[in-house]
């Protein structure tokens, strides 16, 4: 494609090394689907004839045919998806093929096929987002008044609903799609008609472009477009955060399921067992959820510092945007589907639950806000339940098993009303401050969110 400067032909360990088709032919459809825009734009502006481009959209079925039925060779030589289709077309209709390039370059052609595929990959990962949300929301109604330990620092901390714990995720994912959305904005602008980096001289008309492949704009600046990458470093960094999310709930998954805890009974069919211990019951597809984290975050940082020290415009550093971007939406897919379905089937220990919500003086803060309520200042009211806490750990009981006597010895402040206080289905329906874990502000909260999954 270059022969008419270059005297002698490609080594083959530079075509070797410089060779994309191996990775970016996934995104011949975008390519193709540009290619019929940018070919329909040139007919109308007079830079091809009707004949040509019936010849050159005929040719172009032929070759999307062959590649969605596997029979169409890929050329390492031509190094990428754009040059084999592109070859692949002049061989079959001759000339009028040729033409197809004008008025762009490989560099904004690159950035199209980019932006379509990751318009596309938006939708799709929302469309799991939506899933997984469902799943969360459905756990919350099935569990709606059944009682869990709430966590600070891995230790209990106060009781909670489980559709509460469940809710959380729920509010997680819902910000991931939020952004996702927003970031599909940035995505949807098209590039094609920049060519190289400062435009083109030939009559071609961009909108229109944009028109047929349902962009609602076009780029502003021939030079950011070819060297801009942003919108694909976002799009990582928003399943960065996606993955981030699922690896929070695998170790939830991870710790709960454990002899130590048993909250959660994982169906048998999301588990693996041992090779030697025939006991064990392994929760791996949580733990690989968590592992591969790591390669989303990689794949955000070999895009962060791909970009971090390049000059405008377009650089070939940037050929290796790609893989990292594919890498992203395989391995996020992937865990979204499965924690779906995980999910979907995953059965708390309710009676487990309960029984840890009466141990470990979940309700201590229950009895200091009683006490702020009996007009006793908080850091007062603090250290009176932090010397009843201390004084049954030597007893080896819970605050609980006190009778009002003994409460009052460490405040005179303290009535009968307290024991209604200090039970757990008290303290969690006390919480119903906007966003609190009672069960008149999680039912809100669940009905709210069974009306967004079900639109």
């Amino acid at each position: 494609m270059w022969g008419g400067r270059f005297e002698a032909g490609t080594a083959a360990s530079v075509e070797a090394f410089t060779a994309s088709i191996h990775y970016d032919s996934r995104l011949y459809k975008y390519d193709i689907a540009g290619s019929r825009a940018h070919a329909t734009m040139l007919k109308d502006n007079g830079l091809l004839s009707a004949e040509e481009l019936a010849a050159i959209l005929g040719g172009l079925a032929e070759i999307e045919n062959e590649i969605d039925g596997g029979t169409f060779e890929f050329r390492r030589e031509l190094e990428d998806i754009h040059m084999n289709i592109e070859k692949a077309l002049i061989e079959r209709i001759g000339p009028a093929g040729a033409k197809l390039h004008s008025a762009r370059s490989r560099n904004d052609q690159i950035a199209l096929d980019l932006r379509l595929y990751l318009r596309d990959e938006c939708d799709r990962l929302m469309d799991l987002l939506d899933a997984v949300r469902g799943a969360f929301v459905s756990l919350g109604r099935t569990y709606l008044g059944k009682f869990m330990p709430g966590y600070t620092h891995l230790q209990r901390a106060q009781p909670v609903l489980i559709s509460h714990h469940m809710l959380a995720y729920f509010e997680m994912f819902s910000r991931d799609r939020e952004r996702l959305a927003d970031c599909r904005k940035r995505i949807n602008i098209m590039p094609l008609g920049c060519a190289a980096m400062a435009g083109t001289g030939l009559p071609i008309d961009r909108r229109q472009v944009a028109e047929l492949l349902d962009f609602p704009e076009v780029t502003a600046n021939s030079m950011d477009t070819s060297g801009d990458r942003d919108f694909a470093i976002e799009f990582v960094s928003c399943c960065t955060l996606i993955h981030l999310h699922l690896s929070r709930l695998s170790e939830e998954l991870v710790l709960w399921s454990s002899q130590e805890f048993a909250f959660v009974d994982i169906d048998d069919r999301f588990c693996t067992g041992s090779s030697i211990m025939p006991q064990k019951k392994n929760p791996d597809i949580p733990e690989l959820i968590r592992g591969k984290t790591g390669r989303v975050v990689g794949s955000l940082m070999a895009l962060i510092t791909l970009v971090k020290g390049l000059p405008l415009t377009y650089n070939r550093d940037l050929q290796e945007d790609k893989e990292p971007v594919f890498d992203t939406v395989d391995t996020v897919s992937a865990s979204l589907a499965i924690t779906t379905e995980l999910m979907a089937n995953l059965k708390f220990k309710t009676a487990r639950l309960d029984e840890a919500t009466r141990t470990g003086f979940m309700t201590a803060t229950d009895l200091a806000d009683y006490l702020v309520l009996k007009n006793i200042p908080f850091r007062d009211a603090h250290s009176i339940v932090g010397k009843a806490v201390a004084s049954c750990i030597e007893r080896g009981c819970e605050l609980t098993d006190l009778n009002l006597a003994e409460l009052q010895e460490f405040s005179p402040m303290i009535g009968k009303d307290l024991f209604e206080v200090l039970s757990v289905e008290g303290s969690v329906n006390s919480r119903i401050s906007e966003g609190g874990t009672s069960l008149i502000r999680v039912t809100e909260a669940l009905e709210k969110a069974e009306q967004e999954v079900t639109g």
